[in-house]
């Protein structure tokens, strides 16, 4: 093959910059290939918007099918966004074979199983590492890099627009409305934020993260999700002096869970889940994207601003955290063109990179009866025996309390802050439900989760 001809779905800053990385490294992008990789044709919305590139040679049309299912072209990158015409255009590139490079976090999340059994069927390949954390290259590692791991947990930062403003609130005090409002006129947030900050970007890219660390589809309609507008300065006060910053994580685990000390002991992972015993409470995936606290000595404490982090927990790496600017042009960009030269390199070799078989079946745990540490704020009477009343219902549903902070009183009541050892969700729901009903309980402030220090 002496060129792989592409086509672009899309041609707003991204796919404006993979064409211009194309087109400045042409060279050494050849030597890498064994041909050239050539921009042909790109399918836009406005065919007289000004584009941030040299267009000449590059044919413009407003017909996106037509480019995805054109004969004359090797491999298309999808660059649009969403599922409506993304979709149509990655399913047409697919039936006819084609390779697709595309940073569709939502897109795969949704329809990630129906595209890729396309690409199996018509022999088509589907690359994606620009659709989780930008430039940092995670899909990479976890489907390559750590195959010949067990990975127990992905923890990360995974979406730079909230992880910007909890950073700010954390730095200023400043309260979540006016940050978010600094936000948008800087260019971090969307003039709608919903997807950023109610967490369901992150959830997108926690499904895909998952997807490729337990060899599983993840039904992105069941992953618990809890966005930051809840959260306020007096979360991020109180758990400063607790010995914790606040951040949206994205929160991935396999049962039954295996410790580092576990594998020290024997040389080996425990067994893995058996095909018979799928489904039960004790089996399966923990996803989840939450404010969580984090101690300030983890290393995902110290990332700020809009950077992204992901921390894995594999049976042979143990701990590895991955870092770096996880949006904008300039990251996606990379990764998008990263994995253009290497399904162009699959071309011209005859061959195609596929996802290891997954197991549909493998079950997420319902979020109820998923373990973790429990931080609450709440209001209460400034009354003797308050706290009795409080331990009593505690420990009537198991739930342990490793700290507590009494942060201010006036004459009437008193704000009281603890945080549990590890517990159900559904043992906090009750202990929450039943406090809630007692007559000198002003209000439960906020629920957040916390990570142990150890994890």
């Amino acid at each position: 093959m002496n060129a792989v001809r592409v086509g672009f779905l899309g041609l707003g800053t991204v796919g404006s910059g993979a064409v211009r990385a194309l087109r400045e490294g042409r060279e050494r992008i050849a030597a890498r290939v064994g041909a050239e990789v050539i921009a042909v044709r790109a399918a836009v919305r406005d065919l007289s918007k000004p584009r941030p590139v040299d267009l000449t040679g590059l044919e413009l049309t407003t017909d996106p099918l037509a480019v995805a299912a054109a004969p004359d072209l090797d491999v298309i990158v999808e660059v649009i966004g969403g599922v409506g015409v993304a979709r149509e255009g990655v399913t047409a590139a697919l039936r006819a074979g084609k390779a697709v490079v595309t940073a569709n976090k939502e897109l795969l999340a949704k329809h990630g199983r129906e595209l890729f059994a396309l690409a199996d069927e018509h022999g088509g390949e589907i690359a994606f590492e620009g659709a989780v954390a930008g430039g940092i290259p995670i899909l990479r590692a976890l489907g390559h890099g750590l195959a010949g791991n067990r990975i127990r947990e992905v923890i990360g930062i995974i979406n730079g627009t909230t992880n910007y403003i909890l950073s700010s609130m954390t730095a200023t005090g400043r309260p979540y409305a006016e940050l978010l409002a600094e936000a948008q006129a800087a260019g971090y947030a969307e003039p709608d934020p919903t997807n950023d900050v109610a967490g369901h970007d992150a959830a997108y890219k926690l499904a895909i993260l998952a997807m490729l660390s337990f060899d599983t589809w993840v039904d992105i309609d069941a992953v618990a999700r809890d966005g930051i507008t809840r959260v306020q300065p007096a979360d991020i006060a109180v758990a400063g002096k607790l010995g914790y910053v606040v951040k949206l994580l994205g929160i991935a685990r396999r049962r039954p869970l295996w410790s580092p000390l576990e594998v020290a002991a024997t040389g080996d992972l425990p067994p893995a889940p058996s095909l018979a015993r799928r489904g039960s409470a004790e089996e399966g995936i923990e996803l989840g994207v939450h404010p969580t606290l984090v101690p300030k000595g983890h290393p995902l404490a110290a990332v700020n601003d809009v950077y992204n982090a992901i921390f894995v927990e594999g049976s042979s790496v143990g701990r590895l955290m991955f870092y770096g600017r996880g949006a904008g042009d300039g990251p996606t960009g990379s990764a998008v063109v990263g994995d253009l030269i290497e399904v162009a390199r699959h071309r011209c070799n005859h061959c195609r990179a596929a996802l290891p078989p997954l197991d549909a079946d493998l079950p997420l745990v319902p979020t109820d009866e998923v373990s973790s540490r429990y931080y609450v704020r709440m209001r209460v009477l400034d009354r003797a025996g308050v706290l009795a009343k409080l331990a009593g219902i505690l420990g009537e549903e198991q739930v342990s309390v490793a700290q507590m902070l009494q942060t201010e009183s006036d004459a009437d009541w008193a704000e009281i802050v603890w945080i549990t050892h590890p517990t159900s969700g559904r043992s906090i729901e009750r202990s929450l439900a039943r406090m809630a009903e007692l007559e000198v309980v002003v209000e439960v402030s906020n629920v957040l989760h916390c990570l142990e220090s150890g994890e």
